[in-house]
């Protein structure tokens, strides 16, 4: 199984033949090409046209976080997989209000179910979420695909701020309290792993994208404009709460990360580099980790389940079956 690469040093990224390697005033440090599918650069890297050649050959993603650890951009090698046929269906699902409207809603609905699984998980344990719970789903009820898009994410921005407001009473943990949803800079502790988990995220949908028919560029949820990419943040809805939450409660309750872990940047709070690694290892690690996909009637990786969601978009996209979001049973 392919696997990414993290660079947080400074350095430039070369190649010599077919090797590459990171370089720095430390020294070299070769990477096997052969076994990446992705780099993940925190650091200020350089890269050379001839790696960029090669990164291109072997169909490997650069994605870039800039000083601050925002996500700023990817490089994204010639489509492989690109189809002309599904550029054009995805056009038309996003032009035709109707139906932008059903995969829009599906996408929030999808998401907002993931985040009630996770509030009842902790509810039945113990956590006083009953309430969050109930004004959740009174919210969820007023979703359907005949309003507006604008409507539906108002609609969703409200019960995200609730579901929020839960992770207070989920982790009980002076150190890393919610108070409001901060970014761009996070001005917490929890409000940092939030966005840096979030554009971790963000990427790895967005390398998913690259292995199917989909283009990044045409999203439903999220209006396509002059961003480069919102497929993959209209995806990243459904599996935050599965994938980030549920890591940010583990590292937070196995104080797997603590004050030092973090710092001061701009007015605001980000992971510090010793952070980051272990925030990103936990991450992969329920990337890695399986369940039982009852659709295949076998078990696949989380990693493997966000490529499964895309294909399922797909078939949607060419009339084959109507799309349903994935939704966690636990």
């Amino acid at each position: 199984m392919k696997k990414s690469a993290y660079i947080f040093n400074d350095g430039e990224l070369k190649r010599k033949d077919n090797t590459v390697f990171f370089e720095n005033e430390e020294g070299k440090k070769y990477l096997p090409i052969e076994d990446i599918n992705e780099v993940y650069i925190f650091g200020e890297v350089t890269v050379t046209k001839k790696f960029l050649e090669l990164a291109t050959q072997k169909e490997i993603l650069l994605h870039f976080f800039n000083y601050h650890e925002y996500y700023t951009g990817s490089y994204y090698p010639r489509e492989h997989y690109n189809s002309g046929y599904m550029i054009l269906k995805q056009a038309e699902y996003y032009l035709d209000e109707e139906k932008r409207r059903y995969i829009a809603n599906a996408i929030i609905d999808g998401s907002v179910k993931n985040i009630l699984t996770v509030l009842k998980y902790y509810n039945n344990r113990g956590k006083p979420l009953s309430n969050i719970i109930q004004n959740i789903e009174e919210l969820r009820s007023r979703l359907n695909d005949k309003i507006g898009i604008n409507q539906m994410m108002a609609i969703e921005g409200n019960i995200r701020d609730m579901y929020y407001g839960g992770f207070d009473i989920i982790l009980d943990d002076a150190d890393f309290l919610f108070e409001r949803r901060t970014k761009q800079p996070p001005l917490n502790r929890l409000n940092a792993l939030i966005s840096f988990g979030n554009s971790l995220l963000y990427t790895i949908v967005l390398s998913e994208i690259y292995k199917t028919h989909l283009d990044p560029r045409i999203g439903f949820l999220h209006t396509t404009n002059n961003r480069r990419f919102t497929l993959n943040l209209d995806i990243a809805e459904i599996f935050k709460p599965i994938l980030v939450d549920r890591t940010i409660f583990t590292v937070v309750a196995k104080k797997m990360l603590n004050q030092k872990h973090f710092e001061k940047k701009v007015g605001g709070i980000v992971l510090n580099d010793e952070g980051k690694k272990i925030f990103i290892n936990q991450l992969n690690d329920k990337l890695d980790s399986t369940l039982n996909y009852k659709p295949l009637g076998r078990s696949v990786s989380y990693r493997r389940l966000i490529r499964l969601e895309l294909y399922k978009l797909e078939k949607h996209l060419i009339g084959e079956k109507l799309y349903e979001p994935y939704v966690s049973l636990w």
